[in-house]
């Protein structure tokens, strides 16, 4: 079994840091009954495998299959961030990028403290978003100690995975990131060059697509 143990710190309360972002954020309060989100248009061929793909299997779809793929205008998003490093501020921007272009409503919630992360995920799910997407290695640790109790709610990580998903919880992964949890310690191809904004732009369009079409609780491999 894949240790999931975190540091007792993480069940500390706290508070964090919520900025509406991007798309039509500022003019969506949230408080208003919110449709299923649909996909707008179809994945290209080479998007789903042959076959229907099994719980924490990894699938590595065709490069820009998902491109046809778009959110509804106004599909609620919230952006979890921890770390200032490099690599975590490429992947939210790039969250950032993609709500601004396809009229996202988007909020960011800050964790800066590991006795925050916990609680900024709760704070999350309480906003009942349509999509959680996570951009930071330190949230890994902390979704797989949540998520498995918030099955209706759907999570997309950027830049590394779980390392035992949940049906709701999706991946967008590539050679150079995977990290999946602290009791795996860091891929020994794990590269912080790798993650470029086209890099991590890619991962996020496909990771929603997936997520807007139904294909949850994997991994998708990008490389």
């Amino acid at each position: 079994m894949r240790s999931r143990l975190l540091p007792a710190c993480t069940l500390a309360a706290a508070v964090a840091t919520a900025l509406p972002a991007g798309g039509c954020g500022s003019a969506d309060d949230w408080s208003r009954p919110h449709a299923r989100p649909t996909a707008v248009g179809t994945p290209g061929p080479g998007f789903f495998p042959a076959a229907s793909p099994a719980p924490e299997a990894t699938i590595t779809p065709r490069p820009g299959s998902w491109n046809g793929v778009r959110p509804p205008e106004g599909y609620r998003v919230v952006l979890l961030t921890a770390g200032e490093d490099r690599q975590t501020t490429t992947l939210a921007g790039a969250v950032t990028a993609w709500a601004e272009e396809e009229g996202v409503s988007l909020r960011t919630l800050t964790a800066t403290r590991p006795d925050q992360f916990v609680p900024t995920i709760g704070r999350a799910i309480d906003m009942r978003p349509d999509l959680i997407v996570s951009a930071g290695d330190d949230l890994v640790d902390p979704l797989a100690l949540v998520t498995p109790n918030h099955l209706d709610q759907q999570f997309l990580v950027v830049g590394a995975e779980l390392a035992e998903p949940t049906e709701n919880v999706t991946a967008a992964d590539w050679t150079g990131a995977s990290f999946r949890g602290e009791g795996l310690g860091m891929s020994s191809a794990y590269d912080p060059a790798s993650f470029t904004p086209e890099r991590a732009g890619r991962a996020v369009r496909a990771g929603a697509a997936a997520v807007l079409n139904g294909m949850t609780g994997i991994v998708l491999w990008l490389d």
